[in-house]
């Protein structure tokens, strides 16, 4: 598949329900963009694990992530895990973000997923940031709730190597799940790269259901 320039983003948010999400969903792309690209502004936020084990993961594995930004800030919320929709401070912590970040490129969970505090986040994304360029990206796991991407960013080897090495050692927490292995985490994105054709023959996939083009 011949590759399309997107304009160079400046600014990125970041948005994950929960502390190994973005890392999962989008690390490899970001990995390749930070090495890519000098002085980047990346904004990560996590919405749960504020004030458990899990908040320190986070923080940590974030600025892990982070060391080739220009600039970079990361929140983690105490949302409660399992139960966005139901709590009306989130809908305000959204706000609140639309307030204080001006993005050019917005990460976020797919639409589609299957777990609720995935698709509480995807929806406010998009009832927040409506003029903003949104990818969407996928996390695998027992639902089996992966749908039909139609966005690509072919990873270098070494990035996924990278990507996979980050997430098993950020993550204790995360070891005893069956699908948190380096086995899945490797062939996803195998199969992301056969879909678009990929030379390197690894990719990440994203959805990105409105975008607005210029010559």
């Amino acid at each position: 598949m011949e590759p399309l320039a997107l304009p160079p983003a400046r600014t990125l948010l970041c948005l994950g329900a929960h502390a190994d999400d973005i890392e999962i969903g989008c690390g490899g792309t970001l990995l390749t963009w930070l090495a890519a690209r000098a002085g980047l502004t990346v904004h990560w936020v996590v919405f749960s694990g504020a004030g458990t084990p899990r908040e320190a993961e986070a923080q940590a594995s974030a600025r892990r992530f982070l060391t080739g930004a220009g600039r970079s800030d990361v929140t983690v919320h105490r949302f409660r895990d399992g139960f966005f929709p139901y709590d009306a401070a989130l809908k305000d912590a959204f706000e609140a973000l639309k307030a204080q970040v001006r993005p050019d490129l917005v990460f976020t969970h797919a639409r589609d997923d299957r777990h609720q505090d995935h698709r509480a986040v995807s929806d406010l994304t998009w009832n927040t940031f409506r003029s903003h360029t949104i990818l969407e990206y996928e996390v695998p796991k027992y639902d089996g709730d992966l749908g039909s991407p139609n966005a690509f960013v072919a990873l270098a080897p070494e990035t996924l190597r990278a990507k996979i090495a980050h997430l098993l050692e950020a993550f204790p927490s995360q070891r005893g799940k069956p699908w948190f292995t380096e086995e899945t985490f490797r062939a996803l994105p195998r199969l992301r790269g056969v879909e678009c054709g990929a030379a390197s023959g690894v990719a990440e996939a994203f959805s990105a259901r409105k975008l607005l083009l210029t010559p």
